[in-house]
């Protein structure tokens, strides 16, 4: 029995190890300051028309990473305390593209992801509190908040917050947070099936892309 763990133990580390050298030394499709650039373009505009001017760009500058019209869809996400909704745009296992946001006030704890996660805010305002600290720094349209690797935080969204979102990381980590609350709270199995399906969409979008850019498909 304690050969198996110890095995099992050193099996873990082996594959974490090897997880963060692969994330360390891949060529990433997107670059975070590129896209909070772009997001930072359309702050203080009106969010909705905001958003169709964000997701052409991304299509001009990043032809066949970002998901059809036809496959845009706004889910509720329930995690951590708060509900917001999002829209996914790109997903892969080492990053995603949405746009996030919320129509009434909401707030409660940030999740700790295997994964970096930077949000431009669009409209509205973004509260946050950092672990550590005694005091709380509002954000503004126009201002890009990056949410670093293992950190937790307090979140609040004002009503009419909307954000352009980007992670990188191991994205399939952030999953458990995401949905735990629909799992064990809301119990909202559809919106569950929704988030699953559209990331399901985005992966073999990416893969199919990949598959051409090589020449296999």
């Amino acid at each position: 029995m304690i050969l198996r763990l110890l095995v099992f133990l050193a099996a873990s580390v082996v594959g974490v190890l090897l997880l963060r050298h692969w994330m360390a030394s891949k060529q990433y499709v997107f670059d975070q300051e590129d896209i909070s650039k772009l997001a930072k373009q359309y702050a203080g505009q009106d969010h909705e028309q905001a958003f169709l001017k964000v997701v052409v760009e991304l299509r001009k500058r990043y032809p066949g990473h970002i998901l059809p019209d036809e496959d845009l869809q706004w889910v509720f996400v329930n995690a951590g305390g708060w509900m917001g909704s999002m829209c996914l745009l790109h997903a892969s296992l080492t990053e995603y593209l949405l746009l996030f946001g919320t129509a009434v006030d909401t707030g409660g704890h940030s999740g700790r992801y295997w994964a970096e996660i930077s949000d431009t805010v669009i409209s509205g305002t973004f509260r946050q509190w950092k672990e550590g600290t005694t005091k709380s720094e509002i954000y503004y349209p126009g201002d890009t908040i990056v949410h670093g690797v293992g950190e937790a935080t307090s979140v609040q969204w004002s009503a009419g917050t909307w954000m352009v979102e980007y992670g990188r990381g191991f994205i399939p980590s952030t999953l458990g947070f995401a949905l735990a609350d629909t799992v064990f709270s809301t119990q909202d199995f559809v919106t569950m099936f929704y988030i699953l399906r559209v990331y399901a969409k985005a992966l073999l979008l990416e893969a199919g892309t990949m598959l051409t850019e090589a020449g296999l498909f």
